[in-house]
């Protein structure tokens, strides 16, 4: 119905009776009103956009993709166009662009996982590998705290001069940050790259499996107990031999047992239920995974070829870069003066902070403060003294407050069905009568 037969409605009818049917509404239809108009004003204030401020570059309407930046091609994942402006030639400036956060191109593509713009990037000579953001963060701690294996992986084995040991603001290292979240293969490749499994955080001198622990990161917990029971991956070796060692012992143990043994063995095994689990080390399934994954195995000699198969990957040993190993990295000596110099839209970057790190209270601390534990002791001499939670008195409720009209915004209409009703509901509470239910309201209709 539109607003011009309402209109005619209340014309012909100018007199309601207290009986009329179309009195008799929900009462909820107030509260749905009144709800209506706060979830109007606040709907605003939880939005995502006022929560998760977004700090990029908004998308040029142009379709030329010529005029893009070499930060702006970092964060869109067009590695074609990184490739020909590579090709072409760049200057340091131009690679040194960083954004609000202090973030480069490499830093934004390990974060959101872009394979393809890492791997064009480590052609770049005037990259900073070791480059922190307003956090303290770098490449690698972004990467191995977003779980990109891969990005980590290739972090860890093209990019030259890359720190393992390097801490954010709060002192966390990239090994601390993916066992933190959880990251199991991030932290068995930083281990076996080199990481320092025994470091602690300034703050609370925790190691990375202690931040593991806190945070129930237990499959971490057991990965990193898995890699100290054989901290040397073997079979990268020229020297692993692939053959099983229990394999000549069980065939002797078969062939040596009787034919009623043999009997029984067989029908237990038909008569037992095998449940998954994990292959069991040293098992059959364990030596399968590490033979044909060895130096000696038909794939990995015929299609891939180790740089250094003298020096197998072992936790905590440090291993070089591709380039370092094939003498084709040269450091660059302009770096470190640059690397002060670089800004965002003409702003200076925020010196990086100096933590000290954890040392452990000596003995003579700890014979000094007895005297003032004992006094602690002295003046509560049970214990922490219990604090008595009492209720507070009844209040009041609080008035609401009354939303004055805008002149500016339309109101609604008053009906007339209303305010019967409201004065009806007046009248029944001075004159004490009950309330009648809403269910004998219907049964009238």
């Amino acid at each position: 119905m539109t607003d011009a037969s309402d209109a005619g409605e209340r014309s012909t009818s100018p007199s309601l009776d207290e009986s009329d049917p179309e009195l008799h509404y929900e009462e909820d239809e107030e509260e749905s009103e009144n709800q209506a108009r706060e979830d109007s004003d606040t709907s605003s204030i939880l939005s995502d956009d006022s929560v998760y401020p977004v700090y990029e570059h908004a998308a040029s309407d142009k379709n030329d993709a010529a005029e893009l930046t070499f930060y702006q091609c970092c964060i869109s994942n067009n590695a074609m166009l990184l490739k020909q402006k590579l090709y072409s030639g760049v200057t340091r400036q131009e690679v040194m662009e960083l954004d609000i956060n202090g973030r480069n191109g490499l830093l934004v593509a390990c974060f959101k996982g872009f394979v393809d713009i890492v791997t064009s990037l480590s052609k770049c000579r005037y990259v900073d590998i070791n480059h922190q953001d307003n956090d303290g963060n770098t490449a690698l701690m972004i990467a191995a705290q977003a779980g990109h294996i891969t990005i980590v992986n290739y972090l860890l084995n093209y990019y030259p001069g890359l720190e393992l040991e390097m801490r954010d603001f709060r002192g966390l290292t990239a090994l601390m940050k993916a066992a933190v979240q959880g990251r199991n293969e991030c932290v068995a490749a930083l281990l076996l790259a080199g990481a320092d499994l025994a470091a602690v955080d300034p703050v609370k001198g925790k190691t990375a499996r202690e931040w593991a622990a806190l945070t129930g990161r237990f499959e971490t917990i057991v990965r990193i107990r898995t890699l100290l029971e054989r901290p040397c991956a073997e079979q990268f070796s020229k020297k692993y031999l692939p053959e099983w060692p229990a394999l000549p012992m069980l065939v002797a143990e078969t062939l040596g047992s009787s034919r009623t043994k043999r009997l029984t063995n067989k029908i237990r095994s038909t008569f037992t239920i095998n449940f998954p689990h994990d292959p069991e080390p040293d098992g059959v399934m364990d030596h399968m995974v590490r033979m044909t994954t060895c130096l000696a195995s038909p794939f990995v000699g015929t299609a891939c070829q180790t740089v250094c198969p003298d020096s197998p990957p072992e936790v905590g040993k440090q291993r070089l870069s591709v380039p370092e190993i094939l003498k084709e990295y040269k450091p660059d000596p302009d770096a470190k003066s640059m690397a002060s110099a670089s800004s965002c839209n003409g702003q200076l970057m925020t010196p990086s902070r100096v933590l000290i790190p954890y040392q452990p209270s000596s003995t003579l601390v700890k014979i000094m403060s007895i005297p003032l534990r004992l006094r602690r002791n002295t003046i509560y001499p049970a214990g922490i003294p219990k604090i008595e939670l009492t209720k507070s008195p009844g209040q009041s409720p609080p008035k609401e407050k009354k939303i004055k009209p805008d002149k500016n915004k339309l109101e609604l209409p008053k009906w007339r069905y209303k305010e019967l009703k409201e004065e009806k509901k007046k009248a029944l509470e001075e004159a004490g009568k009950p309330k009648k239910s809403k269910g004998k309201s219907k049964r009238k209709k």
